[in-house]
């Protein structure tokens, strides 16, 4: 079968013209920011999850048509909300905190936060969120010459463009000098709750964008969709599975045992570990030598977790105009051959103890909403995994939230790193950094490896985990650094 489909993509000349080597196929896009997929497009809020299923998940739900009429800012029920209304308790925070640092008093002009919005998201790429908050940037009476690029607006927000590139991608690098640098005397100086302001909002965009990715949204409306055809940007999938519901081979996933286990039994093997952890955790507990052995070792083996095969980033120019420094992405924190960075104790600078406070004193309020969606995501629960009924899932939860802090370098020293190792699975591994490291590589063949006798429901509850996790993390580091301006 010709996997590049019928059609325009379907020449073998024109790819042989357009396209560099590819590791699966032997083509990748070289030069064209976008292609051509003559397959139909997937119906509903997420190219992921079958409609009917966020249909019957939400149905005609009262409760989630009352938040969207009081705290959407669009006024309409958009795709991300649709998935998220699996959950309506948490979307209640979500919406709420979102609207709060958008539309409520706070320090930053309304354009304004829309278009730090626009620059967070492009950071990975994300035109869904782009495209949204390009409408509502116009709405709140933003200056459309700046939606022409970077160089077009104020000094004083293109001054952000360093933090936000930290922030998005290696967030262990902001120290106090940035805060400095942003906040001294001058003309184009940000006031603290100017700053923080900004900093929340581009922690959430960034985070938002791994949702966006790892859900699988849809566009809200495809402008370039006519005859059945639509044009797909190719950022680092290769054309060979774009016309194949984007089912990437990926290198980390593809080992020996893949697709021959049976998925009912690693379900009744990951209840028997969680099981096990729990009677262990009774029994004994480790000392805190090997607990920080525990740590670096799973620090480590996180280098070990391949995420996408294409180190050249192809950016479309609708995105690349609000991007600095677009080469500029994650990298390990425990990378080799790197100076030595210290780990990030979560002890030392907690976000209930240290980071909520200086929030809340210089935004007021958010600091509450931040923690009451934080504390919402980590508690959701409804007993449940897969068909099994009456579970306690805590240890999974958190297993979930500490692996992507590891990832950041951060780490809780009353935490058993050895249960991440028995608890995540490698696809699950693959999908969780992709989706936080690296959102814009994530492919419905990484959501659909992991867990697969789990229904939607649940692994959209793990994207809210990484998305929360992701964004408590960039603010640690992003608020540690400015206490140490402080003091």
């Amino acid at each position: 079968m010709n996997r590049l489909g019928s059609g325009p993509v379907g020449s073998a000349a024109a790819a042989a013209g357009q396209y560099r080597v590819c590791g699966n196929c032997r083509k990748v896009p070289r030069q064209e920011k976008r292609v051509q997929v003559s397959s139909p497009l997937t119906r509903g809020p997420s190219a992921f999850i079958p409609e009917n299923e966020v249909m019957q998940a939400n149905g005609l739900d009262e409760r989630t048509n009352l938040l969207v009429e009081e705290y959407s800012t669009s006024g309409r029920l958009d795709n991300i909300t649709q998935v998220m209304s699996i959950h309506t308790q948490y979307l209640e925070s979500f919406l709420r905190s979102q609207f709060y640092m958008l539309r409520m008093d706070g320090p930053l002009p309304l354009p304004y936060r829309h278009y730090i919005a626009i620059m967070a998201a492009a950071r990975h790429q994300c035109s869904y969120l782009i495209n949204m908050h390009v409408d509502e940037f116009l709405k709140t009476g933003g200056i459309a010459e700046w939606l022409n690029g970077l160089e077009y607006i104020p000094q004083r927000l293109k001054n952000l463009n360093e933090i936000n590139k930290l922030l998005a991608h290696r967030p262990w690098l902001i120290t106090k000098e940035h805060i400095q640098k942003l906040v001294k005397t001058g003309e184009n100086n940000w006031s603290l709750p100017e700053l923080v302001h900004a900093v929340v909002l581009l922690a959430h965009y960034h985070a938002l964008a791994s949702f966006v990715f790892g859900s699988g949204i849809n566009p809200e409306r495809d402008l370039d969709t006519s005859n059945g055809v639509r044009l797909i940007a190719v950022n680092n999938f290769c054309v060979c599975d774009l016309a194949n519901d984007n089912n990437i081979e990926n290198a980390s996933l593809t080992s020996s045992n893949f697709g021959i286990a049976d998925s009912l039994s690693e379900l009744e093997a990951l209840m028997e570990r969680m099981k096990r952890l729990q009677e262990d955790k009774e029994d004994e507990e480790a000392s805190q030598e090997e607990m920080t052995t525990r740590f670096e070792k799973e620090k480590k083996e996180s280098l070990l977790v391949i995420s996408g095969a294409f180190d050249d980033e192809i950016v479309s120019t609708d995105v690349s105009r609000y991007v600095e420094d677009p080469g500029f992405g994650y990298k390990d924190f425990a990378r080799r051959g790197e100076d030595h960075l210290p780990t990030f104790r979560a002890q030392d600078y907690t976000w209930e103890n240290h980071g909520f406070s200086l929030v809340n004193r210089l935004y007021s309020d958010i600091g509450h909403l931040l923690d009451e969606k934080f504390r919402m995501v980590y508690n959701l629960t409804y007993n449940t995994m897969a068909t099994h009924e009456d579970v306690d899932t805590t240890t999974l939860r958190r297993a979930l939230f500490n692996y992507v802090h590891c990832m950041y370098g951060i780490r809780y020293d009353d935490y058993d790193y050895g249960e991440v190792n028995q608890l995540l699975e490698r696809s699950l591994k693959v999908y969780i950094k992709t989706v936080t490291c690296y959102p814009e590589r994530t492919t419905k063949r990484m959501y659909d490896s992991y867990w697969r006798q789990f229904k939607h429901s649940e692994k959209v509850h793990v994207n809210l985990l990484l998305m929360e996790a992701r964004m408590q993390a960039e603010l640690l580091y992003a608020l540690r650094a400015i206490t140490r301006h402080l003091t």
